[in-house]
């Protein structure tokens, strides 16, 4: 038997024990041809990455494959529901812009062409009558002619001015209205509206060249007492026809106080006059400003009071003695309740009456307190009194807010009002009622009654067809007044 040669041998055992791994592990796998390994990838949910190896004694072939899973299939629906409410979102939004368009856009004499346009064409055309068709297709034209005056804008710049916020009734105030083309182009003539209270005023802007400035004067009647908001300045772009327009708002409202007439009365002394300066009364106090006379020194007596000279003199003590100077507490008592008027007018004449008599206690620096009935509603009547009290800061407040008041009949009667008044101002000392002529004689009696014992209770009767005259009803002394005017020569005559 021959021997294998030596050295072969220890040339393989050489060359196998120094191939690298790699080469170790292809040799394993070059004993076991044909053999295949999978390896899944982890990447995603919604996809197998497979690669295939084939290893050959000569070569190693990799393939690699996907294998998609049915994942796809719920991802797909839902995209789809997210896209239809994409869609619908976006087409309600749509017809919603379009219907507020619309709105904003078409006047009521268009909505009269587009219902024309709606109905007539229709209905001439299933029935073939010429007419309708014919009123139909006129209407559509007048639609078509319309939109092209709506294009663009208004390159305006607009600013209105009030010279003043706050007028007497019977007045009027000239409004400054400016007009200033901004571009650089030529303007077309258009139109300013300016909402004045409940009216409309509208001012014809003629054409403008650019930057040129054009001024109107808009009359603001301001005859009535009230509160009138005056805007906001509104550009109109419309056709000839008013079928179509557009608006722009620009300026803030202004708003205008219209505030009672009044008149000029003399200052009254009716009542405790109780300033710190006031006119002292028969009462004798310990303290006060008004010197009266000395007494003697009793116990309890403050020794800041003590008359050092005439005790010098007497050998006893002696101390001063006050005549009481008193503050006067004015209060104006305003009926609402549109029972208690038989017009208007009477009314009127009554917050006039207040007024005049608020804006002279304030000039006199009188302490004033005005209070007028609140609204209550039916329902808890019964149950609840209410009052509103006035500002009486300053003459312009007082007038602001006899500006806005109105009568209601659910306002409280004028008794009721007199009650509260007495509970929530204390020390009055002369009291105005302000009323009107549905007041009866036996109310004006009773008006007394609702105030302290030391109070002086004037009724102030508003009826323009009675002559003016003064009276007392048992002890309430009552002003009628059949103009305002009146009102001033009756109190002249009480003053003196």
């Amino acid at each position: 038997m021959r021997a294998r040669p030596r050295g072969r041998v220890r040339w393989r055992h050489r060359e196998r024990r120094h191939r690298p791994d790699s080469a170790r592990r292809r040799s394993a796998q070059s004993e076991r041809p044909g053999v295949s390994f999978h390896t899944e990838s982890r990447r995603a949910r919604t996809s197998t990455l497979t690669r295939t190896s084939t290893q050959s004694r000569y070569a190693t072939h990799t393939r690699y494959s996907t294998t998609r899973t049915n994942t796809s299939t719920t991802l797909t629906l839902v995209d789809a529901v997210v896209l239809w409410m994409r869609v619908s979102r976006t087409v309600r939004n749509g017809v919603k812009a379009s219907v507020e368009w619309v709105g904003e856009t078409v006047t009521p004499a268009g909505w009269v062409v587009v219902a024309t346009a709606i109905v007539l064409l229709p209905l001439g055309l299933v029935f073939g009558w010429t007419e309708l068709i014919v009123t139909g297709c006129v209407a559509v034209a007048l639609i078509l002619i319309s939109l092209p005056f709506l294009a663009g804008g208004r390159a305006y710049s607009v600013d209105f001015v009030l010279p003043v916020d706050r007028v007497v009734a019977g007045s009027e105030v000239i409004g400054t209205l400016t007009v200033t083309n901004v571009s650089k182009r030529l303007e077309l003539p258009g139109r300013v509206d300016v909402p004045i209270g409940k009216g409309l005023a509208d001012v014809y802007v003629p054409l403008l060249r650019a930057g040129q400035v054009h001024e109107e004067y808009v009359r603001v009647p301001a005859y009535r007492r009230g509160v009138i908001d005056v805007g906001p300045v509104t550009t109109v772009r419309s056709d000839p026809l008013g079928v179509l327009g557009r608006s722009r708002p620009w300026a803030d409202v202004d708003r205008l106080f219209v505030h009672p007439v009044t008149v000029s009365i003399p200052s009254t002394s009716a009542g405790f006059v109780r300033d710190l300066e006031g006119n002292p009364t028969s009462d004798i106090v310990d303290s006060d400003i008004s010197f009266h006379a000395i007494r003697e020194y009793a116990p309890g007596d403050g020794q800041r009071h003590i008359h050092w000279k005439s005790t010098a003199k007497t050998g006893k003590l002696m101390v001063r003695q006050f005549e009481e100077s008193r503050r006067s507490r004015l209060a104006i008592v305003l009926s609402l309740n549109a029972a208690e008027y038989a017009s208007e007018d009477e009314f009127e004449m009554a917050v006039s009456a207040a007024g005049s008599l608020g804006v002279r206690a304030i000039r006199d620096g009188r302490d004033l307190a005005v209070v007028a009935s609140e609204e209550i509603p039916d329902i808890v009547r019964s149950s609840i009194r209410s009052v509103r009290s006035l500002s009486v800061v300053s003459t312009r407040t007082l007038l602001d807010d006899l500006t806005a008041i109105e009568t209601s009949p659910h306002a409280m009667h004028v008794e009721d009002v007199c009650v509260l008044a007495a509970q929530v101002v204390p020390d009055i000392s002369i009291a105005f009622v302000v009323c009107g002529s549905a007041m009866t004689a036996r109310r004006l009696q009773a008006l007394t009654l609702k105030f302290a014992g030391n109070v002086q209770v004037v009724a102030v009767l508003c009826n323009p067809n009675e002559q003016p005259s003064f009276r007392d009803l048992a002890g309430t002394s009552v002003l009628t007044i059949g103009v305002l005017d009146d009102f001033r020569s009756l109190l002249s005559r009480r003053a003196a």
